[in-house]
């Protein structure tokens, strides 16, 4: 496949920006610049198209360049919706009405730029309100990427290895720059480790329970039955804040959030990605009696939150739309997306069968993940000492050789979109079906 404007487009970024990308995360071999994106597909600089189910990390629910919001956003733009940096606006309201109808679990909301910013206000509440300090986060979960998140994502098998069941692992920063003392006041879990957070949270030290309902930035790591709910009814006991950060599970698995689907009550839960599908807006949402901290009248009790774009018009006006083409179409939407995802699991199934290959599909809804293992992972610990990292990589390379676009990292999930068809997936399947029998040959 022909890489040679990419090439340049690289050679040229990497003069100004270190690595040659603005945001680290998106350095991955092959480099491809992609210019353009529309429904289920990327152009790179080259002129090659690829079915994309990388999504950029998954906010594109409705596909790209979706007609009703860009016309939303256009509309929005034409008829001057200002950054004013004073007061509130129409669209605001709006947009916070809209959410706390679609999440019945929100009372008041909060709009920020990203879902970082949402999860560093979620710890700022929690603690507000508790007045403890400590929190709980999970290894293999990403909620962020300020300090005291930014840990135990991927974490080597060395760093992890032995697992001591009900314990705590070290806390590891994703990054250098994080100071010795903040790790001190975060406790990191194995997923689904249900007697490490019992122990943890009857310290009484525990201000809040960060976590991503489903582990999706380590593909689609699902819930053991009955554990949110034991979460849910524990920390309840305890007094601890439970914040569900669903960047990625919400709207991409249903209206109400994967809480819906779960069928628990959080105190607070942080939304991002779908929510304006691919324009840049987060939120925090919940009870009223936490989330008015940000307007306490006690000015030593008040939460701050700031940020010039919180609430831009062009983003409030993606978000309204998403909303309301939710409301009004959810059934299709989601039917559709369920419809997809469940073909593209049998269809994987099936090749994995075919082919002889020790591997298993994880899905939920339009999420998916293809694991080299024989069981669907329970935790990261799991993915780490049986998921073969190597020919995942493998894999993925090899399909974007084809058009398939899946991000070349291990365990990142696959997302389709609204835009996706039949025929894209049946394509992805013959495709699939090529690059495993070249492999097969190869070996």
């Amino acid at each position: 496949m022909e890489r040679s404007r990419s090439a340049e487009v690289f050679a040229h970024s990497r003069e100004r920006i270190p690595g040659g990308c603005v945001s680290i995360n998106r350095r991955v071999d092959p480099e491809i610049a992609f210019v353009r994106g529309s429904g289920a597909y990327l152009w790179d600089a080259d002129g090659n198209r690829f079915i994309d189910y990388h999504a950029a990390f998954a906010p594109f629910l409705l596909g790209h360049s979706n007609s009703h919001v860009d016309t939303a956003v256009r509309a929005a733009l034409e008829q001057g919706w200002p950054l004013s940096g004073s007061g509130t606006a129409p669209w605001e309201g709006r947009a916070a009405e809209l959410l706390c109808r679609c999440v019945p679990s929100l009372d008041l909301v909060r709009f920020t730029t990203t879902g970082s910013e949402a999860t560093y206000h979620a710890l700022r509440l929690a603690r507000a309100y508790t007045g403890r300090t400590d929190i709980i986060v999970m290894q293999g979960g990403y909620n962020g990427y300020h300090d005291e998140v930014a840990c135990n994502v991927m974490s080597s098998r060395a760093s992890i290895v032995p697992r001591v069941a009900g314990g705590e692992y070290p806390f590891v920063p994703l990054t250098a720059g994080v100071a010795p003392s903040v790790g001190k006041h975060v406790h990191v879990v194995g997923f689904n480790d249900l007697a490490a957070i019992e122990t943890l949270v009857r310290t009484g030290k525990i201000a809040c329970l960060l976590s991503e309902p489903i582990l999706q930035n380590i593909g689609v790591v699902k819930p053991e039955p009955g554990y949110w709910q034991a979460v849910r009814e524990l920390c309840s006991m305890q007094g601890v804040v439970l914040a569900l950060d669903e960047v990625k599970t919400g709207f991409r698995h249903a209206l109400g959030g994967y809480q819906s689907i779960l069928g628990i009550t959080p105190d607070l839960t942080i939304f991002g990605k779908a929510i304006a599908n691919g324009y840049p807006l987060g939120a925090i949402g919940g009870k009223k009696e936490i989330m008015s901290l940000f307007d306490a009248p006690d000015a030593a009790k008040r939460v701050l939150i700031a940020g010039t774009y919180n609430g831009h018009p062009l983003v409030m006006a993606a978000a309204i739309a998403v909303m309301e083409l939710l409301l009004e179409q959810g059934g299709v939407i989601y039917g559709h997306l369920e419809r997809l995802g469940n073909e593209m699991e049998i269809g994987l199934t099936t090749l994995i069968r075919k082919f002889g290959i020790e591997a298993v599909v994880a899905r939920q809804g339009s999420a998916f993940c293809m694991y080299f293992m024989d069981h669907a992972p329970v935790d990261w610990h799991d993915i780490a000492a049986n998921h073969d990292m190597e020919r995942d990589v493998k894999y993925r390379r090899n399909l974007i050789e084809h058009g398939i676009y899946h991000f070349p990292l291990a365990t990142k999930q696959g997302s389709i979109s609204f835009a996706h068809t039949d025929d894209d997936i049946a394509a992805t399947l013959r495709e699939t079906e090529r690059v495993l029998s070249e492999e097969r040959i190869a070996k």
